[in-house]
């Protein structure tokens, strides 16, 4: 089964899974999921009546079967951080039944795909069964929730003691891409924050990271072979303070990048979390801070490239590359380096932007014109496309696949490429019907730059005002789909551009809690009949903030900002129905 499809359409309302795939278990009820306080809700949980829990003692002994390991592991440091608990093998030396069992049985996966998990609680300790080991860290991620918010602290609290409520849960995912885009272009987000991220994305069963690694603002990955691109390309002198309206600079130097090592880093620490990661070098627009560092990939018979720094504003801008086969055989050199830190086996996805590129250096350039000519394209947005098809061909030839933004679709595609629709879902719905596999991230929905309320105290408000229950209505497949084209949506991501987001606190504050109900959106089945309970989510976010609290993440309270999360007089962009980034 193809790891990123799984069921649209799918729906399980009545939880049979449970009598499908174990035995009945007569000393369990079905639940209302409050009482679990699982974000995203699983498919069905059955809960005792009674209130009866196993309760640990001491030092738990953890059998870990064939292939488990690497779960077995993380739980060892994440969990036996928060509790103290060494979680020793179970076997003759351990001297004690494993109150805690991992397993992993393909048949678990019952339909409902390789990131499937079953979950059972009673006298004898908790046994984890998943149809992989992805599927079986997804169900380690409900254990965890069900363990308590305490136990997402990095050292033990004293006194506390741990337990699991007599259950049964049994839950896989409605979709196999279900991701978070994180600009780190505009403002650079360290290392250690994006590792932070990617165990945030795990906690709420998410598994894409879309790294947006390149803009007009900055180049943020090392590329040996053209080290200006890290050394030039990844500084800017400045930055404006709020949305271009604000008259407000921060004059501090602003830059940073990842090195090589880094990014191996990055890779291997989200595989371990069964998170892909997909990075995006954005061409031929959002090219400015590549044509700072050289000049030569700029239109330089009608700008004076030598002269462009690293942009210091947000929006749109008519420095792109030039359409020569020398800009090509240049990025063809950076996909190879960035092809060798993304390995296929975890990232077989690579974005290539394609969006938002000004064609006005291509109408005054003589050099364009010719190549127009020469490439019998269709004038300047022909252009775009020749750029576009020829990465689409050159990485399908090496064995990955192109993603790009929905204007990638004009001009036409091969096969295997695939689209993100951000310009609401009507590209994502050309693309199915045409054939090509959909990530839905439209910006009225799932823009989580844009402002949550419509109060003057949000901090620089951008864009459309999309509370915490619209993100959780969002509805990845549109209802005007064929059932063919249907099963062209791998999924969805939610994405996060940073042009006003400077730092990691106001990033939480953007992105938590409306990733909690985004994951609800793009794991959990559609409910039938009906729509979705929001009542019922926000009394389960009632208890998933104190884990959110004990992960430090600084997100926007039910209420409103607090005073250190405002900015006042900071002028944003609150104007209903303006497309983002202009």
């Amino acid at each position: 089964m193809d790891p990123i499809r799984t069921d649209p359409n799918g729906t399980d309302p009545n939880g049979t899974d449970l009598i499908r795939t174990g035995p009945v278990r007569t000393d369990l009820i079905r639940t209302d999921l409050i009482r679990t306080g699982l974000v995203p809700a699983p498919r069905a949980a059955l809960l005792d009546e009674g209130g009866r829990r196993f309760v640990f003692g001491p030092a738990p002994v953890l059998g870990a079967g064939p292939g488990t390991a690497s779960v077995a592991r993380w739980m060892r440091r994440e969990l036996g951080a928060a509790t103290g608990w060494d979680l020793p093998p179970a076997g003759p030396g351990a001297g004690a039944v494993a109150e805690l069992r991992l397993r992993i049985d393909p048949d678990a996966a019952e339909g409902r795909g390789p990131e499937s998990y079953r979950l059972d609680i009673d006298a004898s300790g908790a046994e984890l069964t998943g149809a992989t080991a992805a599927g079986l860290f997804r169900g380690a991620q409900t254990l965890r929730q069900l363990l308590g918010p305490d136990a997402y602290r990095k050292a033990p609290l004293p006194g506390r003691t741990w337990s699991l409520p007599y259950a049964a849960v049994v839950d896989g995912p409605r979709f196999g891409w279900r991701g978070l885009m994180l600009d780190v272009a505009r403002h650079f987000l360290p290392k250690d924050g994006v590792l932070r991220f990617i165990d945030l994305l795990a906690a709420h069963k998410l598994n894409v990271l879309h790294l947006h690694l390149t803009d007009d603002q900055g180049w943020r990955v090392e590329i040996e072979r053209y080290p200006r691109l890290t050394q030039i390309g990844a500084w800017r002198e400045r930055s404006r303070w709020g949305h271009r309206a604000s008259p407000l600079w921060n004059e501090t130097p602003h830059g940073g990048f990842y090195t090589q090592d880094d990014i191996r880093e990055i890779v291997a620490y989200a595989a371990e979390r069964h998170v892909r990661v997909v990075p995006e070098i954005d061409l031929p627009g959002h090219s400015q801070a590549a044509i700072a560092a050289y000049p030569e990939l700029g239109n330089t018979d009608v700008v004076d490239t030598a002269a462009l720094g690293v942009w210091d504003d947000w929006g749109i801008c008519e420095n792109v590359l030039a359409p020569t086969e020398a800009v090509l055989r240049f990025y063809e050199g950076v996909f190879e380096e960035l092809l060798e830190l993304f390995p296929a086996e975890v990232s077989p996805f690579v974005h290539v932007g394609g969006d938002e590129c000004p064609t006005t250096q291509w109408k005054a350039s003589a050099a364009a014109q010719a190549r127009i000519r020469e490439l019998g394209v269709d004038g300047e947005d022909g252009l775009r496309s020749w750029f576009v098809r020829h990465f689409d061909g050159w990485l399908a030839a090496r064995g990955r696949r192109l993603i790009g933004w929905d204007e990638i679709l004009e001009g036409g595609l091969a096969p295997g490429a695939a689209v993100s629709s951000w310009r609401g879902c009507a590209g994502g719905i050309a693309a199915a019907e045409a054939g090509h596999d959909v990530v839905m991230c439209p910006e009225q929905q799932v823009y989580l730059d844009h402002r949550q309320a419509g109060g003057e105290d949000e901090p620089m408000p951008i864009g459309y005002v999309r509370t915490l229950e619209d993100v959780y209505r969002f509805e990845p497949v549109p209802p005007e789909l064929s059932p063919r084209a249907a099963a062209h949506v791998l999924g969805a991501q939610a994405n996060m551009w940073t042009e006003v987001t400077q730092d990691q606190g106001r990033l939480d504050y953007q992105v938590f809690p409306r990733l909690a109900a985004f994951a609800e959106a793009v794991w959990s089945p559609l409910p039938e009949p009906g729509e979705r309970d929001y009542a019922d989510f926000e009394a389960r976010m009632a208890r998933h903030y104190p884990r959110l609290d004990a992960l430090g993440v600084d997100y926007r309270p039910p209420g409103g900002p607090l005073p250190w999360q405002r900015r006042p007089g900071v002028k944003g962009r609150p104007v209903e129905g303006a497309p983002p980034n202009v």
